[in-house]
């Protein structure tokens, strides 16, 4: 059975009820991941947890080792994703502790490099239309809803570089295009697991409405906002977990077959061993 991962964000650091827990450290091509690697049963399921930021967030959005988390994850077998972050709002109708579960992203990045685990002899080019994995999306909204938790299944989630908060003209322009959220780790994420073929979907949990309606974003408000949302993600997960049908085939498992330009024959040695994880199909 194909395991799932959790990368936590701002304020979820661990996951709670997990049976049969087991540590990981793991070293990867790319680097560390951001911590050590929490695995156990949850609900009859393997789920493996990993912070993004590092227990007592110590890593920047822009220092998070993206690749090496996402290697790693995919070398413990792990075909699906949710990705839990802190995001602004850009709508009014989207408030703090509403949860939002994006299907669109868009990238106003500047490390494109470390968005791909390709490159040095192999070039693949795989299709990113649709970011999110629909039956993994579809689960948290489900489960959301059977805890009546205000949620939306839907919306554009714009990356920014980070880590200083937008400015009013930068707000008010992701609100002119129609925007709906704001935040620092997504897109990367959902790149790179697309690349390893794992299903990726993010529960996004608004704390601010950035800087548009006349106020400064305030720390203090979203740690507030976090640490009453934590316990609702948390909820969301265990009831996703136990739920979600992983035995089902998705498009995400196999994208690779009509994605990867170089012939194999091209495949140097060492890149056939530092991307083995992804790769292990066609090695």
């Amino acid at each position: 059975m194909s395991a799932i991962g959790i990368i936590g964000g701002s304020g979820l650091y661990e996951l709670d009820g997990l049976e049969k827990v087991e540590e990981k450290i793991i070293e990867t091509p790319f680097g560390a991941p951001s911590d050590f690697i929490v695995g156990g049963e949850l609900e009859g399921r393997k789920v493996w947890f990993l912070p993004r930021h590092g227990k007592g967030h110590s890593i920047l959005p822009q220092e998070i080792p993206h690749r090496a988390n996402i290697w790693a994850l995919k070398s413990l077998g792990v075909q699906w994703v949710i990705g839990v972050g802190a995001v602004g709002s850009l709508k009014e109708e989207l408030p703090p502790m509403h949860i939002v579960l994006p299907d669109q992203y868009y990238d106003r990045t500047t490390h494109r490099t470390e968005h791909t685990f390709f490159g040095r002899g192999i070039v693949a080019h795989l299709p990113f239309g649709y970011p999110t994995n629909d039956l993994l999306r579809n689960t948290l909204e489900k489960s959301c809803n059977s805890l009546d938790l205000p949620c939306q299944n839907g919306g554009t989630y714009v990356n920014m570089d980070g880590p200083a908060f937008s400015t009013r003209a930068e707000s008010e322009v992701n609100r002119h295009h129609g925007f709906d959220l704001i935040g620092m780790t997504n897109i990367a994420e959902a790149k790179l697991c697309r690349e390893a073929e794992i299903a990726y979907a993010s529960l996004s949990i608004v704390t601010d409405y950035d800087c548009w309606k006349n106020q400064e974003v305030d720390i203090q408000e979203i740690i507030a906002y976090l640490r009453k949302n934590t316990k609702n993600a948390k909820k969301v997960l265990a009831q996703t977990i136990k739920t979600l049908p992983i035995t089902e085939e998705q498009k995400e498992f196999s994208l690779l077959n009509t994605s990867i330009m170089t012939a194999k024959e091209l495949w140097s040695e060492e890149v056939k061993k530092d991307l083995a994880p992804i790769l292990k199909r066609f090695l």
